[in-house]
């Protein structure tokens, strides 16, 4: 494996930046992996790596607010709740200033396209709540593990229909 020098470096985060999405933090822990990785001679000083991500961030090839923005947009349409979210922004280490509140009504879309993709509640076979204790905890732990919070869960696990359901995300189309 050929040596790193800052040169390589770049390149090699350019190359990452063009092919994902990512910020800033982890742009940064992808340049310190591959100095890892590429055994980095310690009697060498090591590349400016924050100066590397500020250019790149300058530049506009990274960008943490539209990162979030996409992120927090894609997970609502695969169902997940608020604190779901917000933990895999911390993850990608997204600053709280770089982010959106979860609205209240898109925060029950997103349980209720939960419900409909996994089948709980009312969208479930039967067409109303479940009548067995077990599932109906094990619906509502999901959607607690997916990070809607427990009066939602139950709300919507627990309703009588599919029109309730839906009258409680605020959308009375079924088409949804």
């Amino acid at each position: 494996m050929k040596p790193l020098d800052a040169v390589r470096l770049e390149e090699l985060a350019l190359h990452y930046v063009a092919r994902f999405a990512t910020t800033a933090k982890g742009l940064e822990r992808y340049c310190r992996r591959k100095l890892r990785e590429r055994g980095w001679n310690e009697d060498e000083p090591q590349p400016d790596i924050s100066a590397l991500v500020e250019r790149f961030v300058r530049s506009g090839y990274v960008n943490d607010e539209e990162y979030a923005r996409v992120r927090q947009g894609g997970l609502l349409r695969r169902g997940y709740g608020a604190r779901r979210i917000h933990a895999a922004l911390d993850a990608a280490g997204v600053a709280q200033d770089d982010r959106h509140e979860v609205a209240d009504g898109e925060a029950r879309q997103a349980a209720l396209r939960l419900a409909r993709k996994r089948r709980f509640g009312p969208f479930g076979p039967d067409g109303g709540p479940p009548g067995d204790r077990a599932l109906r905890e094990k619906q509502i732990a999901a959607m607690i593990r997916a990070g809607h919070p427990l009066d939602s869960a139950r709300e919507l696990v627990d309703a009588a229909d599919r029109q309730s359901a839906l009258a409680w995300a605020g959308m009375m189309d079924e088409d949804f």
